[in-house]
């Protein structure tokens, strides 16, 4: 079993609360409670990456400009990888990844903010959701070895035995599973594959990448693609972030977790494997590992966390006091109370706080 060890930090606390109401892909059917009139910067700020938090950062913009009209915000959602390409070569203010840095990204980033340490704020933790289109199959379950076969192409049908074993009395067909991963790269496909990595053993052996490595399936582009082509194809079988598996109103799998529970998508079952979690990083550096193998039995375990990746130092002195601002915001209660109707989940007090002094800190 993989386990995680905490680096410099203590164990994330409290159990999250997630509200299960689903929103459209513009973040419309949310009220946004407003941000102080003192937390208001004139000026444009861009940024771009993950498309899982797609729907918090519309919400969060639409709020920040509604009271703050000097301000322009632009977030374009075109995947963790490219985010962060955009973020070390200087054209966006800061990016929006599911995954922490790689050691390789880190030399960039940090040239880009003029020699000082990029950092990592978690902003928008959201659970991954194993979807898939079979008409007539209600509550499929399955496993983290299973998983592993199906995506790397050692099962291809419904009825294979070890779907079948899994889903007692359920009339699956023989049909072919059609399997869809993220084309480009994305936080969401390295969160789901270290899930992979941990929970199928010698089922996967890819190890985790934001890139997919496996053999087979078809590529679709983004959070919004993935639900789209699972939505539109029978026998259809994906990962995507629970939001976007709400608005298509997509089916979703239990999945077995370390105990041996099969466990629905819910409320507590997020926030049982997010209160499991370790810190890690140094100062304002707020990196988190979560232990997809852990034993509470009413986990559920797949999730991710979006991070805003910002220089510590560095921003030009017109945008600093906007980026402030905007991602003070965020972080608040306010901006996190948003979430819950968004299908994620708020960050815990303890972690919301540090955030929120690290942000103060960016100069």
């Amino acid at each position: 079993m993989r386990s995680y060890a905490t680096v410099g930090a203590v164990a994330l606390t409290g159990v999250l609360a997630l509200a299960a109401c689903g929103t459209d892909n513009n973040g419309g059917g949310s009220k946004a409670a407003s941000p102080k009139a003192s937390s208001c910067a004139k000026g444009s700020l861009n940024a771009s990456g993950s498309t899982a938090q797609a729907n918090a950062m519309t919400q969060w913009i639409k709020a920040y400009q509604s009271t703050c009209s000097s301000a322009t915000v632009n977030y374009q959602a075109n995947g963790s990888g490219a985010g962060i390409q955009q973020f070390s070569q200087g054209s966006t203010d800061f990016a929006g990844s599911d995954s922490p840095l790689k050691p390789e990204e880190t030399g960039p980033a940090t040239k880009r903010c003029k020699g000082n340490k990029p950092v990592h704020l978690p902003m928008v933790p959201g659970p991954i959701a194993v979807v898939y289109n079979l008409p007539g199959v209600a509550d499929l379950q399955i496993d983290g070895p299973t998983l592993g076969k199906i995506f790397s192409g050692k099962i291809k049908k419904w009825d294979d035995p070890a779907i079948k074993a899994q889903n007692s009395g359920a009339k699956l067909p023989s049909s072919p599973i059609q399997t869809f991963h993220r084309s480009e790269s994305s936080g969401t496909t390295d969160n789901f594959t270290k899930y992979l990595a941990a929970a199928a053993g010698k089922n996967w052996t890819f190890d985790h990448d934001k890139t997919w490595k496996a053999p087979g399936g078809q590529g679709s582009k983004g959070s919004d693609g993935i639900a789209s082509s699972v939505k539109q194809t029978t026998g259809a079988l994906s990962y995507v972030e629970l939001s976007f598996a709400q608005s298509s109103k997509l089916s979703m799998a239990k999945v077995k977790n370390a105990s041996g529970k099969y466990v629905a998508l819910t409320n507590e079952a997020v926030g049982a494997l997010i209160s499991s979690a370790k810190a890690k990083g140094t100062g304002n550096d707020l990196q988190l590992e979560l232990d997809y193998n852990t034993m509470d039995p009413k986990a559920y375990p797949i999730a991710l966390v979006t991070y805003e990746i910002v220089c510590s130092k560095g921003l030009p002195s017109d945008k600093v006091a906007l980026e402030k601002g905007f991602l003070s915001y965020a972080a608040s209660q306010k901006g996190q109370d948003t979430l819950t109707s968004l299908g994620y989940a708020p960050l815990p007090d303890t972690v919301a706080t540090k955030v929120r002094q690290s942000i103060q800190s960016i100069s």
